[in-house]
Protein backbone atom coordinates (compact mmCIF):
# COMPACT_ATOMS: atom_id res chain seq x y z
CA UNK A 1 0.00 0.00 0.00
CA UNK A 2 1.33 3.86 -0.78
CA UNK A 3 0.83 5.23 2.08
CA UNK A 4 -0.49 9.06 1.92
CA UNK A 5 -2.69 9.79 4.52
CA UNK A 6 -1.78 13.44 6.26
CA UNK A 7 1.14 13.89 3.61
CA UNK A 8 0.24 17.05 1.46
CA UNK A 9 -0.99 16.78 -1.93
CA UNK A 10 2.62 17.52 -3.42
CA UNK A 11 4.03 15.03 -0.77
CA UNK A 12 1.41 12.75 -2.08
CA UNK A 13 1.70 13.27 -5.47
CA UNK A 14 5.78 12.36 -5.44
CA UNK A 15 4.89 9.48 -3.12
CA UNK A 16 2.13 8.06 -5.73
CA UNK A 17 4.02 8.35 -8.81
CA UNK A 18 7.47 6.59 -7.22
CA UNK A 19 4.79 3.72 -6.38
CA UNK A 20 3.82 3.08 -10.25
CA UNK A 21 7.34 2.68 -10.62
CA UNK A 22 8.10 6.56 -11.96
CA UNK A 23 11.70 6.67 -11.83
CA UNK A 24 12.12 9.97 -13.11
CA UNK A 25 10.06 13.43 -13.73
CA UNK A 26 11.50 16.07 -16.69
CA UNK A 27 10.03 19.25 -15.77
CA UNK A 28 10.15 22.85 -16.77
CA UNK A 29 9.35 25.62 -14.08
CA UNK A 30 6.05 26.68 -13.28
CA UNK A 31 4.76 29.12 -10.35
CA UNK A 32 2.89 26.81 -9.86
CA UNK A 33 4.45 23.46 -8.29
CA UNK A 34 5.98 25.59 -5.13
CA UNK A 35 4.52 22.89 -3.11
CA UNK A 36 6.53 20.13 -4.74
CA UNK A 37 9.45 21.90 -5.01
CA UNK A 38 9.49 22.11 -1.33
CA UNK A 39 8.39 18.01 -1.32
CA UNK A 40 11.67 17.33 -3.61
CA UNK A 41 13.54 19.73 -0.99
CA UNK A 42 13.13 17.25 1.65
CA UNK A 43 15.92 14.23 1.53
CA UNK A 44 13.58 10.94 0.94
CA UNK A 45 16.29 8.55 -1.72
CA UNK A 46 12.39 6.74 -2.56
CA UNK A 47 11.32 10.05 -4.54
CA UNK A 48 11.48 9.65 -8.68
CA UNK A 49 14.69 11.93 -10.33
CA UNK A 50 13.82 15.59 -10.88
CA UNK A 51 15.29 16.73 -14.07
CA UNK A 52 14.41 20.62 -14.51
CA UNK A 53 15.20 21.70 -18.24
CA UNK A 54 14.32 25.40 -19.45
CA UNK A 55 11.12 24.36 -21.77
CA UNK A 56 8.44 22.87 -22.21
CA UNK A 57 8.82 21.02 -25.09
CA UNK A 58 12.60 20.17 -24.03
CA UNK A 59 11.38 18.40 -20.84
CA UNK A 60 7.78 16.49 -22.95
CA UNK A 61 10.62 15.12 -25.87
CA UNK A 62 13.50 14.10 -23.28
CA UNK A 63 10.21 12.12 -21.70
CA UNK A 64 9.96 10.38 -25.35
CA UNK A 65 13.52 10.02 -25.25
CA UNK A 66 13.46 8.30 -21.70
CA UNK A 67 10.67 5.96 -22.89
CA UNK A 68 11.57 4.95 -26.13
CA UNK A 69 14.97 3.59 -24.53
CA UNK A 70 13.65 2.20 -21.46
CA UNK A 71 10.57 0.72 -21.95
CA UNK A 72 9.75 2.47 -18.68
CA UNK A 73 7.33 5.25 -17.59
CA UNK A 74 8.50 8.61 -16.99
CA UNK A 75 6.11 11.99 -16.25
CA UNK A 76 6.54 15.20 -16.75
CA UNK A 77 5.50 18.31 -14.62
CA UNK A 78 4.91 21.12 -16.98
CA UNK A 79 3.51 25.25 -16.52
CA UNK A 80 -0.29 25.56 -16.81
CA UNK A 81 -2.17 26.33 -19.64
CA UNK A 82 0.54 28.27 -21.55
CA UNK A 83 3.12 25.55 -20.74
CA UNK A 84 0.40 22.69 -22.21
CA UNK A 85 0.01 24.82 -25.28
CA UNK A 86 4.18 25.27 -25.70
CA UNK A 87 4.58 21.20 -25.28
CA UNK A 88 1.24 20.34 -27.13
CA UNK A 89 3.27 19.39 -30.46
CA UNK A 90 5.63 17.21 -28.70
CA UNK A 91 2.28 15.55 -26.92
CA UNK A 92 1.23 15.24 -30.40
CA UNK A 93 3.95 13.52 -31.36
CA UNK A 94 3.81 10.73 -28.28
CA UNK A 95 0.38 10.20 -28.95
CA UNK A 96 0.91 9.39 -32.82
CA UNK A 97 4.18 7.36 -31.34
CA UNK A 98 2.24 5.64 -28.84
CA UNK A 99 4.79 6.43 -26.38
CA UNK A 100 3.57 6.73 -22.34
CA UNK A 101 3.79 9.36 -20.42
CA UNK A 102 2.38 10.80 -17.43
CA UNK A 103 1.81 14.78 -17.74
CA UNK A 104 0.59 17.19 -15.15
CA UNK A 105 0.21 20.56 -15.29
CA UNK A 106 -0.99 23.04 -11.85
CA UNK A 107 -4.06 25.33 -11.99
CA UNK A 108 -5.37 27.42 -9.74
CA UNK A 109 -9.61 26.55 -9.05
CA UNK A 110 -9.60 29.44 -6.02
CA UNK A 111 -8.06 32.29 -6.88
CA UNK A 112 -7.25 33.65 -3.73
CA UNK A 113 -10.66 33.79 -2.58
CA UNK A 114 -9.72 30.65 0.43
CA UNK A 115 -8.36 30.57 3.29
CA UNK A 116 -5.21 28.20 2.34
CA UNK A 117 -1.87 30.10 0.78
CA UNK A 118 -2.64 32.70 -2.21
CA UNK A 119 -1.04 31.32 -5.51
CA UNK A 120 -1.54 35.39 -6.81
CA UNK A 121 -2.82 37.73 -9.05
CA UNK A 122 -1.30 35.83 -11.78
CA UNK A 123 -3.75 33.20 -12.22
CA UNK A 124 -7.47 35.31 -13.10
CA UNK A 125 -5.36 37.62 -15.28
CA UNK A 126 -2.63 35.52 -17.58
CA UNK A 127 -2.68 31.96 -16.61
CA UNK A 128 -6.50 30.73 -16.83
CA UNK A 129 -9.15 29.78 -19.59
CA UNK A 130 -12.30 28.29 -19.54
CA UNK A 131 -12.19 24.51 -19.19
CA UNK A 132 -8.44 24.72 -17.71
CA UNK A 133 -5.22 23.32 -19.34
CA UNK A 134 -6.68 19.68 -20.07
CA UNK A 135 -9.53 21.25 -22.66
CA UNK A 136 -7.05 22.94 -24.25
CA UNK A 137 -4.92 19.76 -24.59
CA UNK A 138 -7.04 16.98 -24.42
CA UNK A 139 -6.78 16.23 -29.02
CA UNK A 140 -2.86 15.93 -28.42
CA UNK A 141 -3.20 12.74 -25.92
CA UNK A 142 -5.11 9.68 -24.82
CA UNK A 143 -7.13 10.75 -21.55
CA UNK A 144 -6.91 14.59 -20.13
CA UNK A 145 -8.79 15.66 -16.67
CA UNK A 146 -8.88 18.14 -14.50
CA UNK A 147 -8.93 16.99 -11.05
CA UNK A 148 -11.64 18.69 -9.20
CA UNK A 149 -12.00 17.15 -5.69
CA UNK A 150 -8.73 16.92 -3.36
CA UNK A 151 -10.32 13.43 -2.66
CA UNK A 152 -9.54 11.56 -6.02
CA UNK A 153 -6.53 13.46 -6.46
CA UNK A 154 -4.00 10.68 -5.48
CA UNK A 155 -6.84 7.66 -7.46
CA UNK A 156 -6.60 10.21 -10.29
CA UNK A 157 -2.61 10.07 -10.41
CA UNK A 158 -2.85 6.13 -10.03
CA UNK A 159 -5.27 6.06 -12.73
CA UNK A 160 -3.32 8.37 -15.28
CA UNK A 161 -0.29 6.16 -14.74
CA UNK A 162 -1.96 3.02 -15.63
CA UNK A 163 -3.78 4.76 -18.64
CA UNK A 164 -0.48 5.50 -19.58
CA UNK A 165 0.70 2.29 -20.37
CA UNK A 166 -2.35 1.06 -21.24
CA UNK A 167 -2.21 -0.33 -24.97
CA UNK A 168 -2.23 1.52 -26.57
CA UNK A 169 0.37 3.74 -24.93
CA UNK A 170 0.18 7.22 -24.97
CA UNK A 171 0.74 10.37 -23.18
CA UNK A 172 -2.06 11.12 -20.71
CA UNK A 173 -2.48 14.52 -18.92
CA UNK A 174 -4.14 15.56 -16.04
CA UNK A 175 -4.04 19.08 -14.01
CA UNK A 176 -3.52 19.15 -10.08
CA UNK A 177 -4.87 22.15 -8.50
CA UNK A 178 -2.06 24.26 -6.29
CA UNK A 179 -4.87 24.35 -3.55
CA UNK A 180 -4.92 20.48 -2.95
CA UNK A 181 -0.93 20.43 -3.44
CA UNK A 182 -0.90 22.94 -0.31
CA UNK A 183 -3.44 20.98 1.06
CA UNK A 184 -3.68 17.76 3.42
CA UNK A 185 -4.86 14.12 2.16
CA UNK A 186 -7.24 12.62 4.11
CA UNK A 187 -7.46 9.49 2.49
CA UNK A 188 -5.39 6.56 1.50
CA UNK A 189 -4.74 5.53 -1.62
CA UNK A 190 -6.45 2.59 -3.26
CA UNK A 191 -5.36 -0.86 -1.82
CA UNK A 192 -4.70 -2.49 -5.06
CA UNK A 193 -3.29 -0.56 -8.63
CA UNK A 194 -1.24 -2.57 -11.07
CA UNK A 195 -0.50 -1.80 -14.28
CA UNK A 196 -2.24 -3.10 -17.38
CA UNK A 197 -1.05 -6.14 -19.22
CA UNK A 198 -0.45 -5.64 -23.19
CA UNK A 199 -3.15 -7.18 -25.27
CA UNK A 200 -2.36 -10.54 -26.62
CA UNK A 201 -3.38 -11.95 -30.28
CA UNK A 202 -6.45 -13.53 -31.04
CA UNK A 203 -5.51 -17.22 -31.52
CA UNK A 204 -8.15 -17.47 -34.54
CA UNK A 205 -6.27 -14.66 -36.31
CA UNK A 206 -2.99 -16.45 -35.98
CA UNK A 207 -4.42 -19.62 -37.04
CA UNK A 208 -5.97 -18.32 -40.45
CA UNK A 209 -2.39 -15.73 -40.95
CA UNK A 210 -0.42 -19.14 -40.76
CA UNK A 211 -2.51 -20.78 -42.92
CA UNK A 212 -1.96 -18.25 -45.78
CA UNK A 213 1.55 -18.50 -44.81
CA UNK A 214 1.91 -21.57 -45.11
CA UNK A 215 1.65 -21.93 -49.02
CA UNK A 216 2.39 -18.32 -49.75
CA UNK A 217 4.82 -18.51 -52.69
CA UNK A 218 6.57 -14.71 -52.13
CA UNK A 219 5.73 -13.49 -48.81
CA UNK A 220 6.48 -9.95 -47.69
CA UNK A 221 7.02 -8.17 -44.39
CA UNK A 222 6.67 -4.61 -44.03
CA UNK A 223 7.31 -2.38 -41.17
CA UNK A 224 7.74 0.98 -39.95
CA UNK A 225 7.79 1.12 -36.06
CA UNK A 226 7.47 -2.63 -34.57
CA UNK A 227 11.34 -2.07 -33.29
CA UNK A 228 10.60 -0.64 -29.81
CA UNK A 229 12.27 -3.31 -28.26
CA UNK A 230 14.59 -5.90 -29.42
CA UNK A 231 12.63 -8.58 -28.31
CA UNK A 232 9.93 -7.76 -30.96
CA UNK A 233 13.35 -7.39 -33.62
CA UNK A 234 14.53 -10.81 -32.62
CA UNK A 235 11.07 -12.20 -33.10
CA UNK A 236 10.91 -10.50 -36.63
CA UNK A 237 14.06 -12.10 -37.32
CA UNK A 238 12.49 -15.87 -36.68
CA UNK A 239 9.50 -14.98 -38.71
CA UNK A 240 11.76 -13.59 -41.35
CA UNK A 241 13.90 -16.42 -41.84
CA UNK A 242 11.30 -19.31 -41.12
CA UNK A 243 9.25 -17.75 -44.64
CA UNK A 244 12.56 -16.90 -45.88
CA UNK A 245 11.10 -13.50 -46.88
CA UNK A 246 12.40 -9.76 -47.27
CA UNK A 247 11.57 -7.64 -44.47
CA UNK A 248 11.13 -3.92 -45.52
CA UNK A 249 11.24 -0.96 -43.68
CA UNK A 250 10.06 2.60 -45.14
CA UNK A 251 11.50 6.01 -45.27
CA UNK A 252 9.32 6.91 -42.29
CA UNK A 253 10.80 4.21 -39.56
CA UNK A 254 11.19 5.43 -36.28
CA UNK A 255 13.01 2.59 -35.22
CA UNK A 256 15.63 0.25 -36.78
CA UNK A 257 12.90 -2.87 -37.38
CA UNK A 258 15.41 -5.57 -38.64
CA UNK A 259 19.11 -5.59 -38.41
CA UNK A 260 20.34 -3.83 -41.59
CA UNK A 261 22.94 -6.07 -42.68
CA UNK A 262 20.98 -9.01 -42.25
CA UNK A 263 20.64 -11.20 -45.90
CA UNK A 264 16.96 -10.55 -45.59
CA UNK A 265 16.70 -7.16 -44.75
CA UNK A 266 14.91 -5.69 -47.96
CA UNK A 267 16.01 -1.95 -47.97
CA UNK A 268 13.23 1.03 -47.65
CA UNK A 269 10.80 0.80 -51.07
CA UNK A 270 8.39 -1.44 -50.29
CA UNK A 271 7.04 -0.82 -54.08
CA UNK A 272 9.76 -3.28 -55.11
CA UNK A 273 8.54 -5.76 -53.80
CA UNK A 274 4.48 -5.66 -54.77
CA UNK A 275 4.31 -7.06 -57.94
CA UNK A 276 5.35 -10.33 -57.34
CA UNK A 277 4.09 -10.59 -53.33
CA UNK A 278 1.24 -12.98 -52.47
CA UNK A 279 0.87 -12.61 -49.02
CA UNK A 280 2.15 -8.90 -47.55
CA UNK A 281 2.32 -8.76 -43.88
CA UNK A 282 2.42 -4.96 -42.36
CA UNK A 283 4.12 -5.26 -39.27
CA UNK A 284 3.76 -1.99 -36.96
CA UNK A 285 3.64 -0.61 -40.21
CA UNK A 286 1.26 2.76 -41.04
CA UNK A 287 2.10 3.68 -43.92
CA UNK A 288 3.05 1.23 -46.33
CA UNK A 289 2.93 2.75 -49.67
CA UNK A 290 0.88 5.82 -51.30
CA UNK A 291 -1.19 6.82 -51.59
CA UNK A 292 -3.05 4.50 -49.25
CA UNK A 293 -5.50 2.89 -51.55
CA UNK A 294 -3.36 1.87 -54.16
CA UNK A 295 -4.27 -1.54 -54.89
CA UNK A 296 -2.49 -4.75 -54.19
CA UNK A 297 -2.37 -8.58 -55.67
CA UNK A 298 -1.52 -10.09 -52.87
CA UNK A 299 -3.43 -10.54 -49.25
CA UNK A 300 -2.70 -7.91 -47.27
CA UNK A 301 -2.45 -8.63 -43.30
CA UNK A 302 -1.93 -5.59 -40.12
CA UNK A 303 -0.11 -6.74 -37.06
CA UNK A 304 0.07 -3.77 -34.72
CA UNK A 305 -1.13 -2.81 -31.12
CA UNK A 306 -4.15 -0.89 -32.90
CA UNK A 307 -4.37 -1.68 -36.10
CA UNK A 308 -6.93 0.23 -37.32
CA UNK A 309 -4.64 3.35 -36.34
CA UNK A 310 -7.60 5.37 -34.61
CA UNK A 311 -6.00 8.58 -34.37
CA UNK A 312 -5.98 9.24 -38.45
CA UNK A 313 -8.96 10.60 -40.08
CA UNK A 314 -8.09 9.08 -43.12
CA UNK A 315 -5.89 5.55 -43.45
CA UNK A 316 -7.59 3.72 -46.37
CA UNK A 317 -4.95 0.73 -46.73
CA UNK A 318 -7.10 -2.37 -47.98
CA UNK A 319 -6.92 -4.92 -45.86
CA UNK A 320 -7.49 -8.46 -45.75
CA UNK A 321 -6.87 -9.47 -42.17
CA UNK A 322 -6.43 -7.42 -38.76
CA UNK A 323 -5.02 -9.05 -35.71
CA UNK A 324 -4.62 -7.23 -32.79
CA UNK A 325 -2.29 -7.99 -30.12
CA UNK A 326 1.59 -6.75 -28.55
CA UNK A 327 3.63 -7.29 -31.57
CA UNK A 328 6.47 -9.97 -29.48
CA UNK A 329 3.14 -12.00 -28.46
CA UNK A 330 2.03 -11.97 -32.01
CA UNK A 331 5.02 -12.99 -33.52
CA UNK A 332 5.78 -15.23 -30.96
CA UNK A 333 2.77 -16.90 -31.81
CA UNK A 334 2.93 -16.85 -35.32
CA UNK A 335 6.43 -18.69 -35.79
CA UNK A 336 5.37 -21.20 -33.00
CA UNK A 337 2.15 -21.79 -35.16
CA UNK A 338 4.46 -21.67 -38.30
CA UNK A 339 6.96 -24.39 -36.57
CA UNK A 340 4.42 -26.68 -35.62
CA UNK A 341 2.09 -27.27 -38.91
CA UNK A 342 5.16 -26.28 -41.57
CA UNK A 343 5.60 -24.01 -43.97
CA UNK A 344 6.68 -24.46 -48.08
CA UNK A 345 9.07 -26.97 -49.36
CA UNK A 346 12.59 -26.10 -48.11
CA UNK A 347 13.89 -25.87 -51.74
CA UNK A 348 11.66 -23.20 -52.87
CA UNK A 349 12.71 -21.07 -49.72
CA UNK A 350 15.91 -21.82 -50.34
CA UNK A 351 15.88 -20.51 -54.17
CA UNK A 352 13.76 -17.27 -52.70
CA UNK A 353 16.38 -16.83 -49.64
CA UNK A 354 19.71 -17.04 -52.26
CA UNK A 355 18.43 -14.18 -54.88
CA UNK A 356 17.14 -12.23 -51.44
CA UNK A 357 20.71 -12.58 -50.82
CA UNK A 358 22.00 -11.76 -53.82
CA UNK A 359 19.55 -8.94 -54.04
CA UNK A 360 20.66 -7.23 -50.85
CA UNK A 361 24.30 -7.43 -51.12
CA UNK A 362 23.82 -5.00 -54.59
CA UNK A 363 21.56 -2.91 -52.87
CA UNK A 364 24.57 -2.69 -50.16
CA UNK A 365 27.03 -2.27 -52.37
CA UNK A 366 25.59 -0.21 -54.53
CA UNK A 367 25.11 2.35 -51.49
CA UNK A 368 28.16 2.17 -50.49
CA UNK A 369 29.79 2.73 -53.69
CA UNK A 370 27.78 5.75 -54.45
CA UNK A 371 28.57 7.13 -51.23
CA UNK A 372 32.49 6.28 -51.52
CA UNK A 373 32.28 8.50 -55.06
CA UNK A 374 31.42 11.59 -52.92
CA UNK A 375 34.12 11.49 -51.27
CA UNK A 376 35.80 14.52 -53.04
CA UNK A 377 32.94 16.42 -53.70
CA UNK A 378 32.69 19.96 -53.10
CA UNK A 379 30.17 21.15 -51.37
CA UNK A 380 29.82 17.95 -49.21
CA UNK A 381 26.98 15.12 -49.98
CA UNK A 382 24.75 13.59 -47.39
CA UNK A 383 25.25 10.51 -48.42
CA UNK A 384 29.52 10.81 -47.96
CA UNK A 385 28.86 12.54 -44.38
CA UNK A 386 26.66 9.66 -43.14
CA UNK A 387 28.83 6.97 -44.13
CA UNK A 388 31.89 8.62 -42.62
CA UNK A 389 29.54 8.94 -39.67
CA UNK A 390 28.68 5.31 -40.00
CA UNK A 391 32.57 4.46 -40.26
CA UNK A 392 33.44 6.08 -36.27
CA UNK A 393 30.15 5.60 -34.49
CA UNK A 394 30.88 3.20 -30.87
CA UNK A 395 29.20 -0.08 -30.92
CA UNK A 396 27.52 1.30 -28.02
CA UNK A 397 26.22 4.46 -29.36
CA UNK A 398 22.18 5.70 -29.17
CA UNK A 399 21.31 7.66 -32.29
CA UNK A 400 18.45 10.03 -32.64
CA UNK A 401 17.69 10.89 -35.83
CA UNK A 402 15.64 14.13 -36.51
CA UNK A 403 15.72 15.15 -40.31
CA UNK A 404 13.37 15.21 -43.28
CA UNK A 405 15.52 15.10 -47.10
CA UNK A 406 18.44 13.02 -44.99
CA UNK A 407 16.57 10.25 -43.77
CA UNK A 408 16.97 7.65 -46.58
CA UNK A 409 20.77 8.58 -46.37
CA UNK A 410 20.41 7.98 -42.51
CA UNK A 411 18.68 4.37 -43.47
CA UNK A 412 20.83 3.42 -46.10
CA UNK A 413 23.95 4.42 -44.64
CA UNK A 414 24.02 3.78 -41.07
CA UNK A 415 24.22 -0.10 -40.46
CA UNK A 416 26.77 -0.36 -37.30
CA UNK A 417 23.50 1.06 -34.83
CA UNK A 418 21.85 -1.80 -33.35
CA UNK A 419 18.39 -2.79 -33.42
CA UNK A 420 16.94 -1.20 -30.22
CA UNK A 421 19.78 1.81 -30.17
CA UNK A 422 17.81 4.34 -32.97
CA UNK A 423 14.64 6.69 -32.64
CA UNK A 424 13.53 9.15 -34.64
CA UNK A 425 12.36 12.59 -33.27
CA UNK A 426 9.95 13.47 -35.85
CA UNK A 427 6.26 13.07 -36.07
CA UNK A 428 5.50 15.55 -38.77
CA UNK A 429 6.33 18.53 -36.61
CA UNK A 430 9.89 19.51 -35.84
CA UNK A 431 11.53 20.57 -32.59
CA UNK A 432 11.69 17.06 -30.25
CA UNK A 433 14.70 15.41 -31.51
CA UNK A 434 17.53 17.44 -28.97
CA UNK A 435 15.23 16.96 -26.45
CA UNK A 436 14.95 13.25 -27.44
CA UNK A 437 18.55 12.53 -27.58
CA UNK A 438 18.72 14.28 -23.91
CA UNK A 439 16.45 11.69 -22.83
CA UNK A 440 17.99 9.16 -24.09
CA UNK A 441 21.23 10.16 -22.44
CA UNK A 442 19.34 10.24 -19.23
CA UNK A 443 18.22 7.23 -19.94
CA UNK A 444 21.69 5.55 -20.33
CA UNK A 445 23.99 8.15 -18.93
CA UNK A 446 27.32 6.02 -19.51
CA UNK A 447 26.56 5.37 -23.16
CA UNK A 448 27.18 7.65 -26.23
CA UNK A 449 24.31 9.49 -27.41
CA UNK A 450 24.55 10.86 -31.23
CA UNK A 451 21.76 13.21 -32.51
CA UNK A 452 21.80 13.46 -37.09
CA UNK A 453 19.62 16.55 -37.24
CA UNK A 454 19.19 19.05 -40.67
CA UNK A 455 19.73 22.59 -39.84
CA UNK A 456 16.06 23.62 -40.67
CA UNK A 457 15.33 21.43 -38.15
CA UNK A 458 17.75 22.56 -35.64
CA UNK A 459 16.54 25.97 -35.73
CA UNK A 460 12.73 24.44 -34.57
CA UNK A 461 14.28 22.96 -31.42
CA UNK A 462 14.19 25.15 -27.96
CA UNK A 463 18.14 24.75 -28.74
CA UNK A 464 19.29 27.10 -25.84
CA UNK A 465 16.89 25.32 -23.22
CA UNK A 466 18.35 21.71 -24.93
CA UNK A 467 22.11 23.33 -24.14
CA UNK A 468 21.38 25.05 -21.31
CA UNK A 469 20.24 21.12 -19.49
CA UNK A 470 23.02 19.53 -21.21
CA UNK A 471 25.15 21.56 -19.64
CA UNK A 472 23.79 21.56 -16.13
CA UNK A 473 23.15 18.12 -15.89
CA UNK A 474 26.43 17.06 -17.46
CA UNK A 475 24.79 14.98 -20.21
CA UNK A 476 26.94 15.35 -23.01
CA UNK A 477 25.52 14.52 -26.64
CA UNK A 478 27.04 14.66 -30.11
CA UNK A 479 25.25 17.01 -32.59
CA UNK A 480 25.65 15.68 -36.48
CA UNK A 481 24.19 19.39 -37.69
CA UNK A 482 23.22 18.32 -41.78
CA UNK A 483 23.75 21.75 -42.90
CA UNK A 484 22.13 22.64 -46.33
CA UNK A 485 21.51 26.25 -45.29
CA UNK A 486 17.61 25.82 -46.05
CA UNK A 487 14.50 23.87 -46.03
CA UNK A 488 15.09 21.71 -49.28
CA UNK A 489 12.10 19.40 -48.42
CA UNK A 490 9.73 22.89 -48.67
CA UNK A 491 11.78 23.87 -52.06
CA UNK A 492 11.16 19.94 -53.52
CA UNK A 493 7.77 20.88 -54.33
CA UNK A 494 8.00 23.80 -56.37
CA UNK A 495 9.37 22.69 -59.55
CA UNK A 496 7.41 19.30 -59.29
CA UNK A 497 3.83 21.14 -59.21
CA UNK A 498 5.15 24.29 -61.46
CA UNK A 499 8.29 23.04 -63.54
CA UNK A 500 7.74 26.08 -66.13
CA UNK A 501 6.81 28.72 -63.27
CA UNK A 502 8.72 31.89 -62.00
CA UNK A 503 10.50 30.61 -59.35
CA UNK A 504 11.70 28.08 -61.45
CA UNK A 505 12.74 30.04 -64.50
CA UNK A 506 14.04 33.00 -62.41
CA UNK A 507 15.71 31.11 -59.74
CA UNK A 508 13.67 32.56 -56.75
CA UNK A 509 12.63 29.87 -54.36
CA UNK A 510 10.61 32.16 -51.84
CA UNK A 511 10.61 30.96 -47.79
CA UNK A 512 13.58 28.07 -48.66
CA UNK A 513 16.45 29.97 -47.10
CA UNK A 514 18.74 29.77 -44.17
CA UNK A 515 20.90 32.63 -44.71
CA UNK A 516 23.28 33.79 -43.85
CA UNK A 517 24.44 30.38 -41.89
CA UNK A 518 24.66 31.74 -38.26
CA UNK A 519 27.77 30.06 -35.95
CA UNK A 520 26.33 26.95 -34.67
CA UNK A 521 29.42 25.95 -33.15
CA UNK A 522 29.72 28.72 -31.53
CA UNK A 523 26.75 28.09 -29.83
CA UNK A 524 27.92 24.98 -28.20
CA UNK A 525 31.21 26.35 -27.23
CA UNK A 526 29.34 29.18 -25.49
CA UNK A 527 27.51 26.38 -23.37
CA UNK A 528 31.27 25.11 -22.34
CA UNK A 529 30.61 22.83 -24.96
CA UNK A 530 32.71 21.86 -28.36
CA UNK A 531 32.09 22.99 -31.52
CA UNK A 532 33.85 22.67 -35.01
CA UNK A 533 32.59 24.14 -38.84
CA UNK A 534 33.29 21.54 -41.48
CA UNK A 535 33.43 22.25 -45.06
CA UNK A 536 36.06 19.57 -46.67
CA UNK A 537 34.67 16.42 -47.26
CA UNK A 538 37.75 15.31 -46.14
CA UNK A 539 37.73 16.46 -42.61
CA UNK A 540 34.42 14.60 -41.86
CA UNK A 541 35.77 11.60 -40.17
CA UNK A 542 38.45 13.22 -37.95
CA UNK A 543 35.82 16.03 -37.14
CA UNK A 544 33.29 13.74 -35.89
CA UNK A 545 36.27 11.43 -33.79
CA UNK A 546 36.76 15.43 -31.98
CA UNK A 547 33.46 15.53 -31.28
CA UNK A 548 33.19 11.71 -30.00
CA UNK A 549 35.70 12.65 -27.61
CA UNK A 550 34.60 15.67 -26.34
CA UNK A 551 31.46 14.42 -25.53
CA UNK A 552 33.05 11.41 -24.03
CA UNK A 553 34.94 13.81 -21.55
CA UNK A 554 31.81 14.95 -20.67
CA UNK A 555 31.51 18.61 -22.69
CA UNK A 556 28.48 18.97 -25.56
CA UNK A 557 29.62 18.74 -28.34
CA UNK A 558 28.03 20.09 -31.99
CA UNK A 559 29.76 19.72 -35.86
CA UNK A 560 28.40 21.61 -38.23
CA UNK A 561 28.50 20.36 -41.54
CA UNK A 562 28.14 22.36 -44.97
CA UNK A 563 26.53 20.65 -47.30
CA UNK A 564 25.50 21.34 -51.21
CA UNK A 565 23.32 24.54 -50.08
CA UNK A 566 19.53 24.32 -51.09
CA UNK A 567 19.26 27.55 -52.97
CA UNK A 568 23.32 27.28 -54.72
Amino acid sequence: MIEVNGLTGAEAFLRVLSGMGVERIFASPGSEWSPVWEALAKPDESMPVYLSSRHEEVALAMASGYAKSTGKLPAVMIHTTVGALHGSMALRGALHEQVPMVVFTGESIAFGEDDGPDPGGQWMRFLSDVGGPARLVDRCVKWSFGVNDKHVLVSTIQRACQMAMSSPRGPVFASLPIEYLFDKVTREAPLKVSMPSMPSPDPKGIDELASLLRTARNPVIVSENAGKNTGIVDRMVEFAELLNAPVVETRSSGYFNFPRDHELHGGFEPGEFMADADVVCLIGATQPWHPASAAQDAKVVALDEEPLHMNLPYWGVQVDLSIAGELEASLSALVERLRKDGVEDAAAGAERRAKLREKGAARRAAWAEQAQSLGSKEPMDTNWVIHQLNQVLPDDVYLVEETITHRLAVHQHLNRVKPGNFFSGCIGGLGTGLGTALGVKAAHPDKPVVLVIGDGTFNYNPGIAGFGFAQEFRMPILIVLMNNHGYKSMKRGIPEYYPDGWAVSTNQFVGTSIAPAPDYAAIARAFDGFGERVQSPDMVRPAIERGLQAAKEGRLALVDLWLEPVND
